[in-house]
């Protein structure tokens, strides 16, 4: 079940129009990886913004203030520490993400509370319930 469609289509929009930000010079150097950093020489093409050399990170290529910090499924991601935190969310509109620092039988009563109360975990890996076939 997907959420909030309209607000993660028109994330979807905007995120395919955006240039992929590349390293200054990654294509003629292989010891260069792609990965983005930004440019800092004084006289740098790509921090002056000249034509022609690839675009640079800047606020403008942001995607909408809504459809910002969703999961893919549509549901904002919260992170759990212990049970009671599931008390301040939302079922139908917050997803449940464990923290990586929750043991396991804390991280058990988390997924059995949560359960209860009807929420997407979406880290809940073996511990998560078994579906009844009906």
């Amino acid at each position: 079940m997907v959420i909030n469609e309209e607000l993660l289509a028109a994330r979807k929009k905007v995120s395919s129009k955006r240039p992929q930000f590349i390293r200054q010079e990654s294509w003629r150097y292989d010891r260069l990886a792609e990965n983005w950093r930004k440019p800092k020489g004084k006289d740098n093409k790509m921090r002056k913004q000249k034509a022609g050399v690839p675009a640079i990170v800047k606020i403008g290529y942001r995607g909408p203030k809504d459809a910002r910090g969703l999961h893919p499924s549509g549901y904002t991601d919260n992170i759990v520490y212990n049970p009671a935190d599931l008390a301040g969310l939302d079922p139908k509109k917050d997803a449940v993400r464990l923290a990586r620092t929750v043991g396991t039988r804390k991280r058990k009563e988390i997924i059995e509370q949560a359960t209860k109360a009807k929420f997407k975990i979406l880290n809940a890996g073996k511990l998560a319930p078994k579906k009844e076939d009906k």
